[in-house]
């Protein structure tokens, strides 16, 4: 009786100090982390627009050509890339360079291209020659990587046709949309916001000009407009160094009702402009800053693209720069 006993508590005791001692070491597996921004390396790129056209993404930008240490925009062509998964992107040739525009002398600035009746417009702000100012030429071809030619001869916008905001500069950065109904709108402007009606041929305003910038708080520049369910987002850059801000309205026409700040200032770059797509199920966000980049900065720029997340109420989530980028799109 007492062995068994004797036997039962060294059991026991055993049992105890087998239960205290430590889980051998598992080392974790690690992961490797693969960045993805910046997303295009070979060039500095400025002012990014998208378009998703037969299931691949075209993504527009400008050239920026400036010299390490040169502190101005030199910039004279816009240049386009395509991928199919939003981290792998091929370069086409230059498909729009200023001297397109016989009517422009300089400045290839920001600029949207859109799809409309199997032809491709590109909505282009350049330095008019004759006109004092900045101006919006269109230019157009049959495939989204050019070669685009002029559509008009003319500019499309003038900075004579905006005189209640007197500005060199308040004629640029035109984002275009075209609505469920085939109504297309075309907005732009620095300091003041504008929008007019396009007619159906893509190279004419429909009508008047209006100035939406009371509603909008700190506006500066970089407007871009895109929809969601039966909401409509205006998206532009605010105050200097820019973040970008955003409002809501249930038109494309507004009112609008300023919502907030979407995405925060870049560390070494003054200005921020941004392009908004869904493909492949997810939302995007496309932007620019001086990040990543040996010798990036304002005048040498990167494009980076980051997920653009919906809350329940249709107000959008604040995007928050990243050096992983977004993964592969299935």
């Amino acid at each position: 009786m007492k062995t068994t006993s004797l036997l039962l508590g060294v059991s026991l005791l055993a049992a105890a100090c087998q239960k205290d001692k430590p889980a051998p070491f598992v080392p974790p597996v690690v992961v490797p982390v693969t960045y993805h921004n910046p997303s295009i390396t070979n060039k500095f790129v400025g002012d990014p627009a998208a378009l998703v056209s037969n299931g691949t993404v075209y993504l527009y930008g400008g050239h920026d050509e400036a010299a390490v240490g040169q502190q101005a925009y030199v910039m004279n062509e816009w240049l386009c890339y395509s991928s199919t998964d939003m981290v792998t992107w091929a370069e086409h040739p230059v498909p729009l360079r200023v001297t397109d525009f016989s009517w422009a002398r300089a400045d290839a600035w920001a600029s949207q291209v859109v799809e409309r009746n199997g032809k491709f417009y590109w909505y282009a702000t350049v330095d008019h020659r004759t006109v004092p100012g900045k101006a919006i030429g269109v230019a157009v071809s049959n495939s989204p990587t050019g070669p685009f030619v002029d559509a008009r001869g003319t500019a499309l916008v003038t900075n004579a046709m905006t005189t209640d905001v007197s500005s060199f500069f308040d004629d640029i950065d035109p984002t275009v949309f075209i609505d469920d109904d085939g109504q297309t709108y075309l907005y732009w402007g620095n300091t003041g916001c504008y929008y007019a009606r396009l007619k159906a041929n893509m190279t004419e305003l429909d009508g008047p000009i209006h100035n939406v910038t009371a509603d909008l708080v700190a506006y500066t520049e970089a407007p871009w407009l895109h929809k969601r369910g039966d909401w409509y987002y205006l998206s532009y850059a605010s105050e200097f160094p820019e973040k970008i801000a955003y409002a809501m309205s249930r038109s494309p026409a507004g009112p609008w009702q300023y919502k907030g700040v979407l995405n925060e200032l870049a560390d070494n770059c003054n200005t921020n402009h941004q392009a908004i797509i869904d493909y492949k199920g997810k939302s995007y966000f496309i932007y620019h800053n001086g990040l990543g980049r040996p010798d990036g900065g304002s005048y040498r720029r990167a494009v980076n693209i980051d997920y653009l997340n919906y809350n329940a109420d249709g107000t959008l989530q604040k995007v928050i720069m990243t050096s992983k980028g977004v993964d592969a799109a299935l």
